[in-house]
């Protein structure tokens, strides 16, 4: 065990933790979710690029040795390499505004870079977590551009598994672009489309989501590094701001930038409740899709039944052969979640006071829980989902011999006084619309039937002659 101390007095630390006193003490404040920054891989390594650009800009303007800078380059780059994560101990939701997570961040940094100067932990006089590691910075400006990179990354593995499942729907689309069926408006039968329509429907709606999430991830990229403690700049050498986010951009590959107005900058989280409002369009789309899912697949005896969805699971403890759509209904799950994230995110940044906003905590925790659970669950409904749905051929063919709805297609010919004259008789007696249309000498059955088909049935102008 070692001993560290801070103004609060002496606690005793075991040796192999890299963590120090201001994490224990956040440990003990904040027994919160159970769930550590550990958790977080995303914000731990951008940390580690924040922490590593700032020794290299301190160094430069003499700020920090450059010995000292060297040794926590290198231990940044052993956290950027997925290593000591399970040293960041502190809960995701803590009073401070994040301080706790800082100084995690400072304390295992600075331990470990004491290890590569061959020295154990502990030894600050060397390099010290506040004095070195946290030199020219603040909570206060390190937190909200450390959320923002992490939210930068976790957007670009959320776009890659929406163009997974966009590529999905797209496939299905070219799958099932000559299988006719009868759309529906408030659950009542439409007109005719064919079930590759509906599914390109589906692309193009997680396609434009794909477009948003990228017009709107540029808001991720204006930083207050440099700001320190209200974006006054103090205790950061003159030149330091422009420095650090040069080398921030260098090292993390994300194209950040200062902001123009640092003091606004560290007071305002408008951008974290936009892009969490993007998310909520997101969820808000994928739960629609899931719900048509749902309900297409419905059945199998008394529902929709346009189409099959892989079975997963036994739907039910007492209904024998029941098979449940537990993979859309995973993915509403998620997006409700989101929903309710960005309330929370709403809230917190409508609740800043002046020069800072102490609940950024809770919104980097929840831009983290949106994004993750979007992107496995759109992993989820993918490969456990859409690439295994079928059509229910004999019913959709059925329905479409059937359906009186198809007489629509026939007013461009017919006229709507005819077409509706044929639809409200084949209502009464039951009969086919061609039977109708021959018994009433409007067109005979074999007219009907070759006007009656998907490539005129489903594109505009199609219906102009026999």
């Amino acid at each position: 065990m070692r001993e560290e101390h801070d103004f609060l007095g002496a606690k005793t630390i075991p040796d192999d933790a890299y963590w120090g006193v201001h994490s224990a003490r956040a440990v003990e404040n904040f027994s919160i979710t159970g769930n550590a920054v550990a958790e977080m891989p995303d914000l731990v390594r951008a940390y580690a690029y924040i922490k590593k650009a700032a020794a290299q800009a301190n160094a430069q303007v003499g700020a920090i040795e450059q010995r000292a800078a060297d040794a926590i380059c290198r231990a940044c780059d052993d956290v950027i390499a997925g290593q000591l994560h399970d040293q960041f101990v502190v809960d995701v939701i803590q009073g401070g505004a994040g301080t706790s997570t800082n100084m995690n961040a400072n304390e295992v940094i600075a331990n470990r870079a004491l290890e590569h100067l061959g020295l154990e932990k502990g030894h600050y006089e060397v390099i010290h977590p506040n004095d070195d590691v946290n030199a020219s910075q603040s909570t206060n400006d390190t937190y909200p551009t450390a959320v923002k990179l992490a939210t930068w990354f976790g957007i670009q593995t959320l776009l890659d598994a929406l163009a997974r499942l966009r590529g999905a729907f797209e496939d299905k689309a070219r799958e099932f672009k000559d299988v006719l069926k009868i759309g529906r408006t408030q659950l009542q039968d439409a007109v005719p489309m064919t079930l590759g329509q509906e599914f390109a429907a589906f692309a193009t709606m997680v396609m434009d989501d794909e477009k948003r999430l990228r017009e709107s991830i540029h808001l991720m990229c204006e930083i207050n590094m440099g700001a320190t403690a209200i974006g006054t700049g103090i205790n950061a050498p003159v030149g330091y701001a422009e420095l650090v986010t040069a080398r921030l951009a260098e090292v993390s590959g994300v194209p950040v930038r200062q902001a123009a107005d640092l003091i606004a900058a560290t007071c305002d989280t408008g951008a974290f409740v936009d892009i969490s409002g993007v998310l909520k369009r997101v969820a808000v789309k994928l739960s629609k899709i899931s719900n048509d899912l749902r309900l297409l697949s419905s059945g199998p005896q008394a529902g929709l039944g346009d189409i099959k969805l892989p079975a997963r699971q036994a739907g039910s403890s007492i209904m024998p052969g029941k098979v449940n759509p537990v993979i859309p209904e995973v993915m509403n799950q998620v997006c409700f979640e989101v929903i309710g994230n960005d309330a929370a995110i709403t809230f917190a940044a409508e609740a800043g006071q002046l020069q800072l906003n102490a609940f950024e905590p809770i919104m980097g925790w929840s831009l983290h829980k949106s994004l993750n659970h979007l992107a496995q669950a759109c992993e989820t409904l993918r490969i456990n989902c859409v690439e295994g749905i079928v059509p229910n051929h004999a019913l959709l063919e059925r329905r479409i011999s059937e359906s009186v709805t198809l007489v629509t297609a026939l007013n461009p010919l017919i006229g709507y006084e005819k077409a509706a004259k044929i639809a409200k008789t084949a209502l009464a007696t039951g009969k086919p619309i061609a039977v109708i249309a021959e018994e009433l000498d409007i067109l005979s059955q074999d007219e009907v039937k070759k006007l009656l088909v998907a490539d005129k049935l489903t594109q505009p102008g199609a219906i102009q002659s026999v």
